[in-house]
This record gives structure tokens, sequence and C-alpha cells, in this order.
């Protein structure tokens, strides 16, 4: 029921929801980091604009994202919703024959990956 409602309710939109009445409540927790609603919606309206200025992303273009479990993850993600650009997630512990087909089935045009990777 909730996808037939116009427009179709979405995590995105959930989220969005959430950091407009709730922008000082904790989202995530990583480590001794705290996170907020508010924090988490600035990062990834940053994110978004830098992925659409400097990539040139544009709604459908599939991204695999290869990044370990962070908080940026969180972000990156929602930055991608926000573009309408799908995210394959590939394991950051996958290596040679298995990200070889990770990648090959994603069939994503761009690739992010953490620093190191």
């Amino acid at each position: 029921r909730r996808l037939s409602r116009r427009p179709p309710l979405t995590l995105l939109r959930v989220f969005q929801d959430h950091a407009r009445r709730r922008p000082h409540r904790v989202l995530l927790r990583f480590q001794d980091q705290a996170l907020t609603y508010g924090e988490v919606e600035k990062l990834s309206n940053k994110a978004a604009n830098a992925l659409r200025q400097r990539l040139r992303l544009s709604p459908g273009t599939t991204v695999a994202v290869f990044l370990p479990n962070q908080p940026a993850y969180v972000w990156i993600w929602l930055a991608l919703a926000k573009l309408g650009c799908p995210m394959a997630c590939v394991n950051h512990n996958a290596r040679g024959a298995a990200l070889r087909h990770a990648l090959a089935t994603a069939k994503a045009t761009v690739l992010l990956v953490s620093p190191g990777e």
C-alpha cells in the first residue's frame, strides 16, 4: 500500500521527514561519534552536490559502492537516493573473482571506493 501512494513513501522520504521534525535527535552512533538527523541530512546534501558536480551523475546512473562499515556509507546512500542513482552495494572484503563478479553483475558505470582500497 505504501508504494501505491503518490508520491510513494520511500526510505529517503521517511529519513527527510525525521530530519525536518527531529534534526537534533541522534541517528547514528559509531565508536565515540554521534551524528544527528540534521547532521546526516547536511552531509548527504554535500555528498549529493559533490557527486553531481564532480562526477556528473544523473538520475538512473548505477553507482557501485565499495566502502567499509563507516558512517559515510549512510550519507553516500542517501546522496545517491537524492540524485535518483541506484546503488549497488559491494562487499568491501570481496577480492579477485568475487569482486569481478559483483562489479560485472551490478553493471555500474561509477565505482566509489574508500582511500586505500
